[in-house]
């Protein structure tokens, strides 16, 4: 299973109506926690009901911890834009 793989089935927990996730490891290379073959810097759009009324700390939060040891390794950097269905994409 491939690591884009594995982030989208861990990231099934929470019952996403979208999800768009782009590995941007390319545009890092040279920088801190960059390696060969990428699977290193994550961009991830997700729409989840599981979000609504809350805040965008505790959005992450849960992310995190659908994520689990992956935040660790291989994922050093995760830029997410995490909202509840019916949210603008302000």
């Amino acid at each position: 299973m491939t690591v884009e793989q594995e982030i989208r089935r861990r990231l099934a927990a929470l019952a996403p109506t979208a999800l768009e996730l782009v590995d941007e490891s390319a545009q890092h290379a040279g920088h801190a926690g960059a390696a060969p073959g990428g699977n290193t810097h994550w961009r991830l759009t997700i729409v989840s009901a599981a979000f609504a009324g809350r805040p965008t700390v505790a959005r992450h939060r849960m992310i995190y911890d659908a994520l689990g040891e992956l935040m660790q390794h291989p994922i050093h950097a995760l830029s997410i834009r995490a909202r509840a269905p019916g949210e603008s994409d302000a």
